[in-house]
């Protein structure tokens, strides 16, 4: 602590805070046995310290991080949703022959019975909590050696390299990086 003779004048400011915080700095300060003076001057010299930006920034990319690990998987999910559908669409449209007239009526009513069954299967599934998606993934990529997938962990197959892990899409144009 320094000698009260070699200190520098202190700057004097009048500051306006929100009513809340006034509170919390009251509290603080009395529970510290410290005048609200010393704590703010403690905040701010923490909050504009070096370590503090890079403690911030720190904070900052890993939030980052976990963000685009969150967009990722967003991104396979839809992937695999849109596939599934097209699946869906085009073996429905391969399959499906034209009902006669006369057996129309029964054809809704067992569509409508069909739809009843899919909506209380789909009930209880999301009821049990577990991503149909993930279970997709999990049987197309599975981890190797009982290894549970991290965030962001690349997903591998068994026997192929890790470029070969996801098949490129046929559908979607690609572009090469002329440096690559």
């Amino acid at each position: 602590m320094s000698h009260p003779s070699s200190r520098q004048p202190r700057a004097r400011l009048n500051l306006f805070i929100e009513p809340d915080h006034a509170k919390r700095l009251d509290a603080l300060a009395a529970t510290k046995g410290v005048s609200k003076s010393a704590v703010v001057a403690a905040a701010l010299g923490s909050y504009l310290s070096p370590d503090a930006m890079d403690q911030r920034e720190a904070a900052m990319a890993k939030r980052l991080d976990r963000l685009s690990r969150q967009f990722e998987r967003l991104e396979r999910d839809q992937s695999i949703l849109i596939e599934t559908l097209a699946l869906h669409i085009r073996h429905y449209l391969t399959l499906s022959t034209p009902v006669p007239e006369g057996q129309q009526d029964a054809a809704r009513a067992q569509g409508r019975a069909r739809y009843v069954q899919f909506i209380e299967q789909l009930a209880r599934h999301l009821q049990r909590g577990r991503s149909l998606v993930r279970e997709v993934h999990e049987e197309v990529y599975p981890e190797p050696h009982g290894r549970l997938a991290q965030d962001g962990d690349a997903p591998a197959v068994r026997g192929r390299p890790d470029s070969e892990a996801i098949p490129p899409d046929p559908t979607q144009e690609t572009t090469r990086d002329p440096q690559a």
